[in-house]
């Protein structure tokens, strides 16, 4: 946790110098978090478990093209072994941040600092997965892009409220 700590003060030098949202933005944020992390893990681990589903059809499918291939011109089609692998690795970070974003929920209605650590961690996965896509065929650095937005907007959002789950911890504590 100590790396993630690191990052965590560093996102947070850079993000503290932009505009602040207003204060009823903000309580509006703290208040919907716990039901935004529910929605997100459950849309999350839809996205991966269809993800599991093509990934595996198209892989059956393009086995059965392989071999007409070798059969009639002897080259090879479809996924390497590589391909597959990062695939399916893509399809593990997207049901563990599923995972992180159920376990949020509970200390998110508690406005326990836990809470939002789950969620920086969270997006933090969310940009392993963005690098992750660079890789993938048909992804590339266009999808990476759009992760990396999605993450800056979420890091952003996040940050703009660490301050209301920081105080209750400390509350908490007293």
């Amino acid at each position: 946790m100590g790396a993630l700590q690191s990052l965590e003060d560093q996102l947070a030098g850079l993000f503290k110098d932009l505009p602040a949202l207003p204060k009823g933005a903000k309580d509006l944020l703290v208040s919907w978090w716990p039901y935004l992390a529910l929605i997100l893990g459950a849309l999350q681990l839809l996205a991966a478990w269809g993800l599991y589903q093509l990934a595996n059809w198209s892989s059956a499918y393009l086995d059965s093209l392989n071999r007409l291939s070798q059969y009639t011109t002897g080259t090879s089609v479809g996924y390497s072994d590589t391909d597959k692998m990062i695939i399916y690795g893509g399809v593990a970070l997207l049901a563990v941040n599923a995972v992180i974003f159920f376990m949020a929920y509970s200390p998110l209605t508690k406005k326990a600092k836990r809470g939002w650590d789950l969620l920086f961690l969270a997006s933090v996965i969310n940009v392993v997965y963005g690098i992750v896509q660079i890789f993938m065929s048909g992804r590339g650095i266009g999808s990476f892009l759009v992760s990396l937005v999605g993450s800056a907007i979420g890091f952003y959002l996040l940050f703009q409220i660490r301050e209301r789950y920081s105080a209750s911890k400390t509350a908490k504590k007293a």
